[in-house]
């Protein structure tokens, strides 16, 4: 039985997934693939989500390949209740509910599993993390999983490293067509439009401090500065923070910049870039967020415990605290991820290609499930190139091929 907030919010539900279907050309084209081969029939599956219209094109997809899928959220602030109520008015057993508290999250983490998975879908770790620490009893049956995050990769890559990994795991974050699109124009454009609804305040001529200039963090500087904004990137990298440069930022230290920056955007996968020592210096009314998957990089704990007194801001996800400098400084989305926590998440069409990857990259474990190692491994060319053809053609756009001349030339050492 699922667990969500109302079912009876299901219309609601189906109009935003209906919506997101009719500009997901890719998903819908593999609907219809395995729709035909069923290459998930017999095979229980657990997928992790941000729930909202978009993930739930790619659960209906997953469930027409065969699937018997069991959903659970991701991160308590990004799941939307009619979206869930859609899924489960539509057969799907959902575990999930907005704004839900830290054993809710965990109870409905370990419903998804208890089932029994063979195949987990992950954003961010937290389904593979539970397998291998509290449910280790399921691991013998897991013949794989597929995990879509940059942080969800460096949990993963940290417990290959242990030997702790007990099943493959295929990094969909890796693949060309999700980190060059989702990571720098999903986020790019999706952060900023989280921030633009919490705060309704122009961004143009003030100064944002970026952290991070990983993919996410290329896209959300370059939206800041075709916003108008002063654009500072602060990095631990010396390659990315001159690549920086080269793209005509300010490159300064989190302390350098924690006096000047108005909006503080933080995208590193790390905890604790932005702490109390930088509290100290920032000005009145300073806006600090995050767009990394956890709610570690702004150290909203220490503000909690130390702040004079706090006030509830724009939204209600958006919280002021006074320091005992007088000064208010105010967290979007409790820290967690901004885009989703206070807007939709990503553009519709560039979730269409992120999420064509995860479902051809989960149609991938079934078919090779009696020889992938138990590693992280990256996805096989061959899918990235199927999505990049399928997005080509639904653009209407068409590209050159080799000549046999052509690829002889390339292919010779003797010229």
């Amino acid at each position: 039985m699922s667990e969500i907030r109302d079912i009876r919010l299901a219309p609601a539900g189906e109009k935003k997934i209906a919506w997101a279907k009719r500009f997901m050309p890719l998903l819908s084209s593999i609907e219809e693939d395995f729709k035909r081969e069923r290459p998930f029939e017999g095979l229980k599956m657990a997928a992790s989500l941000h729930l909202e219209a978009k993930s739930a094109v790619l659960c209906r997809v997953l469930m027409e390949g065969g699937a018997d899928l069991r959903i659970t959220g991701c991160n308590p602030l990004s799941t939307q209740d009619d979206v869930v109520a859609a899924l489960a008015a539509g057969g799907a057993e959902v575990f999930s509910w907005y704004d839900c508290t830290a054993e809710e999250y965990d109870r409905h983490l370990a419903k998804a599993l208890e089932f029994g998975p063979q195949i987990v879908i992950d954003d961010g770790g937290d389904l593979t993390s539970m397998l291998h620490r509290t449910m280790r009893d399921l691991l013998p049956g897991v013949i794989g999983g597929c995990e879509e995050t940059t942080t969800g990769i460096i949990r993963l890559r940290a417990m290959e490293r242990e030997g702790a990994l007990r099943f493959p795991m295929l990094t969909v974050n890796d693949a060309r067509c999700k980190h060059f699109f989702d990571n720098r124009y999903g986020t790019g454009q999706s952060v900023w439009d989280g921030i633009n609804r919490a705060t309704n305040l122009v961004v143009a001529g003030k100064d944002v401090v970026v952290a991070g200039y990983g993919w996410c963090g290329r896209g959300i500087a370059m939206r800041a500065r075709g916003l108008g904004a002063r654009v500072t990137v602060t990095e631990i990298d010396p390659v990315k923070a001159l690549e920086a440069m080269m793209d005509g930022y300010s490159v300064k230290t989190m302390d350098e910049a924690a006096g000047y920056g108005d909006i503080f955007v933080t995208s590193t996968g790390c905890c604790k870039v932005i702490t109390q020592r930088h509290f100290d210096k920032m000005k009145d009314g300073a806006i600090l967020c995050n767009g990394g998957h956890f709610n570690v990089e702004v150290d909203v704990d220490w503000l909690e415990r130390h702040a004079v007194s706090t006030c509830e801001g724009r939204t209600s996800v958006t919280k002021g605290y006074t320091l005992q400098n007088g000064r208010t400084l105010f967290v979007l989305a409790e820290g967690r991820l901004v885009n989703l926590a206070s807007g939709d998440g990503h553009p519709v069409e560039i979730m269409d290609m992120s999420f064509a990857i995860q479902a051809l990259a989960a149609k991938y474990i079934a078919d090779h499930r009696d020889c992938l190692p138990c590693k992280v491994l990256e996805i096989p060319d061959e899918i990235d190139y199927d999505v990049a053809r399928r997005k080509l053609r639904a653009s209407g756009m068409t590209i050159d091929e080799l000549t046999p001349e052509q690829r002889k030339y390339l292919d010779s050492w003797a010229l």
